[in-house]
């Protein structure tokens, strides 16, 4: 088995190194990552200017990994790495430095880049680890991500799943991704010059529901949550089309 391994970390992240360690456990690894830090760049692709990657040594010598270092976004390192590589049987994503739970998948490019994968036809998973202000422990972090890439490597081909691990896991729960309404918040402020800056944020309305991905880390549990790409609403299409 060929995988190819990507973050939107970047190409220095040790949760990338992390995850690809893990994952030589069950085949070949590949590397393709950003040369920059490309949090929440969702699934943007570069169209107006060339990708440009780069050889990159790997910091683990045993195993070694062909890395490329990408100048471009985490879905773009995901295509590229398929070009650069050739086949490849398995995409992962991560491990990311904080969690993507319940509204953070629509802008996680760590997600964007297993969704990328799974466009191609492969099977792709996203890994992300609730900091809670911790450092990340990837030592201890090790058995369950071999423990949930066993499990996922037992799935019916191709699947696309979005894991959460807790800084200090007791097990592993299927759920769903969480929906809940977020106030929106503005903080302004002002630079040195005095010019005005603002920061946007978002808070809660209301806690996160039993079953859901962001309960499951709260509890403490690995959180695995299986996607798809059709957005479509099924329960408004059906009445929509009766009344066509």
């Amino acid at each position: 088995m060929r995988i190819l391994v990507t973050n939107d970390d970047g190409i220095f992240s040790p949760g990338l190194w992390a995850l690809a360690e893990a994952a030589s456990q069950f085949g070949e690894v590949v590397v393709a990552a950003p040369d920059t830090e490309q949090s929440a760049t969702g699934h943007a692709i570069t169209i107006a200017h060339p990708v440009r990657a780069y050889p990159h040594a790997s910091p683990l010598q045993n195993p070694y990994f062909p890395a490329y270092r990408v100048r471009g976004t985490p879905a773009d390192c995901v295509a590229l790495g398929l070009h650069l590589f050739g086949p490849v049987d398995l995409v992962l994503s991560g491990v990311n430095l904080g969690s993507n739970l319940g509204h953070e998948i629509w802008h996680s490019g760590t997600v964007a880049a297993a969704k990328q994968g799974y466009l191609f036809g492969l099977p792709a998973a996203a890994f992300s680890l609730a900091l809670n202000g911790e450092n990340p422990d990837f030592q201890a972090l090790r058995p369950w991500l071999l423990r949930t890439l066993e499990t996922l490597l037992r799935l019916e081909r191709p699947f696309l799943v979005n894991v959460n691990f807790p800084p200090r896991p007791k097990g592993l729960l299927w759920t769903r991704q969480s929906v809940r309404t977020y106030e929106g918040v503005v903080v302004p402020g002002a630079d040195p010059m005095g010019r005005p800056f603002y920061w946007f944020a978002a808070k809660p309305v209301r806690q996160a529901e039993e079953g859901t991905d962001r309960w499951a880390v709260e509890q403490g549990f690995v959180s695995a949550t299986p996607l798809r790409l059709d957005l479509t609403d099924e329960t408004r299409l059906q009445p929509t089309l009766a009344h066509d």
